[in-house]
């Protein structure tokens, strides 16, 4: 089974993108924080991290390098979540090492589009 990990603030996005996931027989995890990302991160390594670019206390830029930088065997495809189509904010996540951009607000059939996406790009 898949696993997503979803990295975002707000409880709302993280249960919706959860629906969503488990709804395509992904197995779902969460954090609300930098912090709480990185630990997870630390010990395990999911298929798809979702990534929002607004984070407190952090720069998400920041913490996608810094969950690039971690040492592992298989490499995450992260989808950079923003809530603006800035076209300079994007292109600098991708050039920090997210794979793509997902625009808010989304629903099963974009995320399926974006999935197939990556899968094809891969």
């Amino acid at each position: 089974m898949q696993h997503c990990f979803v990295i975002d603030d707000s409880e709302i996005i993280r249960k919706y993108t959860r629906l969503i996931f488990e709804s395509l027989g992904f197995r779902v995890s969460e954090a609300d924080s930098a912090i709480a990302a990185m630990e997870r991160l630390r010990s395990e390594t999911p298929d798809y991290i979702l990534l929002d670019w607004r984070m407190p206390e952090t720069n998400s830029i920041e913490l996608l390098e810094k969950i690039r930088a971690l040492p592992r065997s298989a490499r995450p495809y992260i989808i950079y979540m923003v809530t603006e189509n800035d076209p300079f904010e994007i292109q600098r996540a991708i050039s920090r090492g997210a794979d793509t951009f997902l625009l808010k607000p989304y629903n099963r059939q974009i995320i399926e589009i974006k999935l197939q996406e990556i899968r094809a790009a891969a």
